[in-house]
Order: C-alpha cells, then sequence, then structure tokens
C-alpha cells in the first residue's frame, strides 16, 4: 500500500492521547500519524475528569463524523484509518463513504444495523441511560475495572482510570443507537477492512466483533478477522499491545 499516512481515531470512555505508544510505534516505521481528538475531549484525562467539557452535552455522531471527514480532506492523501471501540464504528463509516484506502476496526462498536448482545447493552447502560438526559458521563474505578481493565488487579486498574479515564458524552454514545447515520451498507463494495477482537473483552465479546465482520456481504471487498485470546477492551493499552500494533502494520503492508 502507497499510503503512509494514518489517522488513528479513539473511542468512548478515553481520548487521543490513549494511542501515545501506538503514534510512536508507526512513526518509527516510516508513517506520519495523526490522533484527532474527538469534540469535546482534547486534553488531558486527569484534568477533564475535574473539569468536565460542556461540550459533552451536545456533541453528535454527526458532527464527530464530519469532524474526521473535514480533518481527512486536509491530509495530503487518502489515509489508513485505525479505530478502537466506538472509533471502529467511524472506521466502519469512513470506509463505507470512500474516504480512507483501509480500515482497521478494533474491538469495534456495533452499526446501528447489528443487535448488540445483551451483555453489551448491560455493561454500557450507564452511559446510554435515557433517564440521565444529555448530562455528561463519567464512569466509576468500578466500572472501569469491569468494563475496561479487567485484565488487572483492582490497585492496577485504580492507577490506569486516573491517567486513561475520561469523561463521556451521553448524547454520542446514544446518536447512532437511534438515527440512521448509524447504519452501514453491508453490500456496498468498499476498501479492505480488519476487524480485530479480544478474547476477554467484557463490552463487546469476541463473537460480537465476528457477527459485525460477518455482516459485510460483497464478495468483491476484502473483509478479515482477528481475535486475540485472553485481551479486554482495553487491548490496545494493556500488555502485549505490541503484538496487536504488529498485526495491524503486517495487514496494512499486504493490502
Amino acid at each position: 500500500m502507497q499510503t503512509k499516512t494514518i489517522v488513528l481515531i479513539h473511542g468512548l470512555f478515553v481520548n487521543n492521547t490513549s494511542w501515545k505508544n501506538w503514534k510512536t510505534y508507526f512513526e518509527a516505521k516510516g508513517y506520519t500519524v495523526h490522533t484527532p481528538s474527538n469534540p469535546g475531549h482534547d486534553g488531558d484525562p486527569a484534568e477533564l475528569k475535574k473539569n468536565i467539557p460542556s461540550e459533552l452535552r451536545t456533541v453528535s455522531f454527526e458532527q464527530t463524523l464530519n469532524n474526521l471527514v473535514t480533518f481527512i480532506g486536509t491530509l495530503p492523501e487518502k489515509p489508513i484509518v485505525v479505530g478502537h471501540s466506538f472509533g471502529g464504528l467511524l472506521v466502519q463509516k469512513l470506509i463505507e463513504m470512500g474516504k480512507a484506502v483501509a480500515g482497521v476496526s478494533i474491538d469495534g462498536a456495533p452499526p446501528k444495523n447489528v443487535m448488540a448482545p445483551f451483555s453489551t447493552i448491560k455493561i454500557v447502560w450507564p452511559v446510554v441511560n435515557f433517564f440521565k438526559g444529555n448530562s455528561p458521563y463519567l464512569g466509576t474505578k468500578d466500572w472501569y475495572h469491569r468494563a475496561f481493565f479487567n485484565n488487572y488487579s483492582q490497585e492496577e486498574s485504580d492507577k490506569l482510570y486516573e491517567t486513561v479515564a475520561a469523561p463521556e458524552s451521553r448524547k454520542l454514545a446514544r446518536d447512532p443507537l437511534l438515527n440512521k447515520i448509524g447504519n452501514v451498507d453491508f453490500n456496498k463494495a468498499h476498501n479492505p477492512i480488519l476487524f480485530i477482537g479480544g478474547g476477554n473483552d467484557a463490552i463487546f465479546p469476541p463473537e460480537f466483533t465476528a457477527k459485525i465482520a460477518g455482516s459485510y456481504k460483497d464478495k468483491s471487498s476484502i473483509v478479515d478477522l482477528k481475535i486475540f485470546e485472553g485481551r479486554s477492551h482495553f487491548i490496545c493499552g494493556e500488555k502485549g499491545w505490541e503484538e496487536v500494533a504488529d498485526y495491524v502494520s503486517e495487514w496494512i503492508a499486504k493490502q
């Protein structure tokens, strides 16, 4: 693949600082790497928890997607897009829109037209809770330990919470569930996309990642799937993240 530009897209409950190691990793391989922050998410996670941005009350999925489209439009070439969790859904939309030469969805969120299992609904309910209006959401240390850092001890998880966890927009989390923009056209021809799942992901179990990947129907388009056994939803930051980055790098080189 000729493109040497990568855009790393963060998910919910964290921000672009979560890509720090990946940015360094791919830059060392000769790529130009961008880590844009979603609207209302820019800054140090520790400071964001102390002073929750009011913008989180109003930021939408369409605004967040358009923000990425606009940013990509400023680049000298179409990039490879790599997204984690909610960022994985944004990758699927960007691939559908023809805005990237290839995409990687890591522990990616589902489009509106793929039904999530009850286990997913149960663990993300605190943020999508319709009774809370559009008030920003900040997960507790216990929630992050169950949802993100379940491969760590409570003590280790609490330390990660301080440096990784960020407040989130309930509206942003709900939007793809309620609006047609959250759908993906699975019959449309598209550029290559790789789905990666974690075998111990407490938010999106590996079977669900496989279900999303299996929803793509165009036989002429590349859709690949890789499950890393024992990895949690924190797959891009937890111990052994380099193995996942190596796999992504090798996959890109084959396209």
